[in-house]
């Protein structure tokens, strides 16, 4: 069972940075997708970034493409998530998420692709 566990989420104002972090336990196989979603009052939870564990291979929403960045500590077996240039449309909780598989690629987005999820963290940019 795989339990997941962000943190780094906060207020700043727009074009500032803030860096989320997601520790993962329980991993028994070699291969994992883990994504970053956002969720905003009222809206469907939206794919940010994903990273295939196993080659590093990472995956970007068209909207944080060049500001955010994600990365894995697999020593650690942590996922981070480099925020950059915020805006205030980037408010949202926040949510790491993890799925085992081999492929990442085509589905990396969606939030039905994934069976583990953290409880989130809210981020706020204010303008």
């Amino acid at each position: 069972q795989v339990q997941l566990v962000e943190s780094g989420g906060g207020s700043v104002q727009a074009g500032g940075s803030l860096r989320l972090s997601c520790a993962a336990s329980g991993y028994t196989y070699s291969s994992y997708c883990l994504g970053w979603f956002r969720q905003a009052p009222g809206k469907e939870r939206e794919g940010v970034a994903g990273i295939k564990t196993r080659t590093g291979t990472t995956y970007y929403a068209d909207s944080v493409k060049g500001r955010f960045t994600i990365s894995q500590d697999r020593a650690k077996n942590e996922l981070y998530l480099q925020m950059d240039s915020l805006k205030p449309e980037d408010t949202a909780m926040y949510y790491c998420a993890a799925v085992v598989s081999w492929q990442c690629g085509g589905s990396w987005y969606s939030a039905q692709f994934y069976n583990y999820w953290g409880q989130g963290t809210q981020v706020t940019v204010s303008s």
